[in-house]
């Protein structure tokens, strides 16, 4: 690690924290950011021409690809049936509608042969961000647990990791913490090198109040991604909250040096002002 990388680590978390009881809780720092089922598309060699050609118009002219993609699977037969439902369901999240996109990834993860668990993986993760982007929490956790069973069988580490990831996110939001922090506490042993699990882990943990948890988990954070802005903003958050003025005011400080454009800047500028006027914590 460089001198000028160790001097930003050391104000994105400061030392640790003393044993002060929480001022409050501040607010939610955009956990809850339904990600685009996307992204899970299988980039393998053998992915047919035909399921590339229509991902791709899919990205420009979501109800031609729909069509397309409805009358090619209406003569498939075995797996190019799921690849047909595979590009109907991402035409329909194009198009925002996102129950029946859950619904069609969720019936071709179904037809996908169990000789490909990583594919079925993908198909799994595409229900459960279409069911978060509809804003159904409850419904999204069955299709990310499925998918990450098959992850586990396909020995696909990296994307068990990101769907424990996921799944943490939608038991937060169906209002269930104690069992996001398990499959954090999962993502974390599957991708121990994933800063996101670890920043995640230390929201959490700072909105359960336990503070020495969370303070541990973003210094490792900081350590895997020093430059990151937001994990300079919630190490300040929990500073504030343990009483830690000084060092709260260092971290935001860290977060305008690496990014002052961002919208963790804006926060930062928020909590740093709130800071001064009130010598207080972030509310």
């Amino acid at each position: 690690m460089t001198i000028a990388a160790a001097l930003l680590l050391a104000m994105q978390v400061g030392p640790n924290p003393a044993s002060t009881p929480p001022l409050g809780a501040p607010p939610e720092l955009e956990e809850q950011r339904a990600r685009s089922a996307a992204a899970s598309a299988p980039r393998t060699a053998q992915t047919p021409s035909r399921l590339v050609e229509c991902l791709r118009l899919a990205a420009d002219d979501a109800e031609s690809a729909y069509d397309s993609a409805t009358s090619w699977r209406a003569n498939a037969r075995d797996a190019e049936r799921a690849q047909a439902a595979h590009c109907q369901g991402l035409a329909l999240v194009r198009m925002e509608r996102y129950p029946e996109a859950r619904d069609i990834f969720a019936v071709a993860r179904g037809e996908v042969g169990d000789d490909n668990p990583t594919y079925r993986a993908r198909l799994g993760a595409m229900a459960g961000n279409a069911a978060m982007a509809g804003r159904e929490a409850s419904a999204a956790i069955p299709h990310f647990e499925r998918a990450i069973v098959d992850a586990n069988i396909a020995g696909q580490n990296d994307i068990a990791a990101g769907l424990e990831i996921d799944l943490a996110r939608a038991l937060v939001a169906a209002e269930r913490p104690e069992d996001a922090m398990a499959a954090l506490d999962r993502a974390r042993e599957a991708g121990p090198g994933d800063p996101r699990a670890w920043l995640l882990s230390a929201k959490l943990s700072r909105q359960l109040g336990r503070l020495m948890e969370a303070q541990r988990q973003v210094e490792q954070a900081a350590v895997l991604a020093p430059r990151d802005p937001a994990v300079g903003l919630e190490a300040g958050v929990i500073a504030a909250l343990a009483n830690r003025t000084e060092d709260a005011r260092r971290s935001f400080e860290s977060v305008l040096l690496v990014a002052p454009d961002g919208a963790e800047a804006d926060r930062a500028r928020a909590y740093l002002a709130q800071l001064s006027a009130e010598g207080n914590s972030p509310q």
